[in-house]
């Protein structure tokens, strides 16, 4: 077996700063456990647990824009998602391809949730190296390894909470 294979491995190039790696922190809030909440002015994407505590991970978020607030809900999951830009993106970008299958080498990299009334996800990415930067068209990323971990406790349903600033 190789290392890469093996669970709870991380590979280098997926390795962020402390302050971007996923960790339980203090989260004062009154969503309920299980929310999860996008403050994209700090790169950051909780998921309440209660007692005023949440699971922390770095995120990249869209540059300016591309941000974006509300109160949506994940509608849909997939592992290893195609992509397929949205028109909107080709018209800005037409040098984009207008199908790519799932894979390694696919920029919504190995999970996606699905955030309903909108063309945003939360995904993966190839480029870990965004994590904490806002570089996307409004989609929030995160290294493969931490989407793989928020896929498994995020259901179909889950509410989602996007600011742009954090709460006082």
């Amino acid at each position: 077996m190789k290392i890469d294979d093996q669970p709870g491995f991380v590979p280098e190039d997926e390795r962020l700063p402390v302050s971007l790696q996923r960790q339980l922190v203090f989260f004062r809030t009154t969503e309920a456990p299980g929310t999860i909440i996008v403050h994209t002015s700090e790169r950051f994407l909780y998921v309440v647990q209660g007692n005023n505590r949440a699971l922390r991970y770095g995120i990249g978020v869209g540059r300016d824009g591309f941000q974006w607030q509300g109160l949506k809900t994940i509608v849909r999951k997939a592992e290893w998602p195609d992509w397929t830009p949205p028109p909107e993106m080709i018209e800005r970008q037409p040098y984009l391809p207008r199908f790519m299958a799932g894979g390694p080498g696919n920029p919504m990299g190995a999970r996606a949730l699905y955030i309903g009334g909108t063309v945003y996800r939360i995904h993966g990415t190839n480029q870990p190296q965004t994590i904490g930067h806002a570089v996307s068209s409004g989609c929030f990323r995160l290294v493969n390894s931490d989407i793989e971990d928020l896929y498994e406790r995020i259901p179909v349903g889950t509410r989602v909470v996007v600011r742009q600033a954090p709460e006082l």
